[in-house]
């Protein structure tokens, strides 16, 4: 039993159908040395009472309010470094999982104390011969355009090969303690997406290693809790955290992303008729400007 011992975070909100696949499909993995644990963001539909009588054994932490993927899945870091958490597994509920997914990933991580994150390769659900990440791209010359490598590609084995990258995400992340330690957890400020990328910033401007590990095979349900690609609520957070996380890794690129998020989440979306995924865009833009963070403002459309 020398194997690093891992804990597996399962964040839910709202989603208890998911969860119990993704469980199920964790309870096969073959790595000796990982516990499960459930953290509810303040569920509204029953989530706390059925996960926890279908897994009595089963840690269940309730945060108590919906603290979005950053606060909530700080909750469940916290708890798994106070209780003694060589490796933290960052995995998104709307997931299943190959039974040797974690095993690639320990296995990755070991081959050099300096690798802090390494990511599975990620394919669709209903489509498993498509690929959704296999690794990432970012250019520090453009950030503000970070992208799936592979996105909607056909897996005819092209991205097979163990690489460092660009950024790992947030839906399969498996994070070392010793990095945890020295750059602290996810930056709850930021609610909702790029808080993996902005994680994965500050662990390569520290100098750890992000790695892509093709042998970990994860399929995902994209877009099920966000309501898609022109729902005002990912647009929202995607055009202002967009700008928080370049201004704080790539300060004099602000300008640049600043024009790319009027012009994608704001004037595209008005010419496809899109307006209140345009007036989402609009107010990230506003609330970045005037410093606002957390939850999106409720308001009217």
């Amino acid at each position: 039993m020398n194997e690093p011992f891992v804990f597996l975070i399962l964040l839910n909100w709202n989603g208890w159908r998911d969860t119990i696949e993704c469980v199920e499909s964790c309870r096969k993995l073959t790595y000796p040395a990982f516990r499960i644990v459930i953290v509810d963001n303040g569920s509204t539909d029953g989530s706390e009472t059925i996960l926890r009588e279908r897994f009595p054994g089963i840690e269940l932490i309730q945060t108590g309010s919906n603290l979005g993927f950053s606060g909530g899945n700080n909750a469940g870091i916290r708890h798994a470094l106070e209780h003694g958490a060589d490796y933290v597994w960052l995995l998104n509920n709307d997931t299943v999982v190959d039974a040797g997914a974690l095993t690639a990933l320990v296995g990755a991580a070991e081959c050099d104390d300096r690798i802090g994150m390494i990511g599975s390769k990620i394919v669709y659900y209903d489509n498993p011969g498509l690929l959704w990440y296999a690794g990432a791209l970012l250019d520090p010359a453009c950030p503000h355009r970070p992208a799936h490598r592979g996105l909607r590609e056909l897996d005819r084995g092209q991205y097979d090969d163990a690489v460092e990258t660009g950024y790992v995400t947030g839906c399969s992340l498996l994070a070392r303690r010793k990095m945890i330690d020295e750059i602290g957890l996810l930056d709850d400020s930021l609610f909702l997406y790029f808080e993996d990328a902005d994680w994965s910033a500050r662990a390569r401007h520290a100098g750890w290693r992000l790695m892509y590990a093709p042998a970990s095979v994860v399929r995902h349900k994209e877009s099920v809790s966000a309501g898609g690609a022109a729902s005002p609520t990912l647009v929202y957070y995607t055009a202002r955290n967009r700008l928080f996380f370049v201004r704080r890794n790539f300060p004099a690129k602000i300008g640049k992303a600043l024009l790319y998020d009027l012009y994608e989440h704001v004037l595209v979306n008005i010419k496809k008729g899109r307006l209140p995924a345009a007036r989402a865009g609009f107010r990230g833009v506003r609330d970045f400007l005037l410093g606002r963070v957390g939850r999106m403002p409720t308001v009217r459309n």
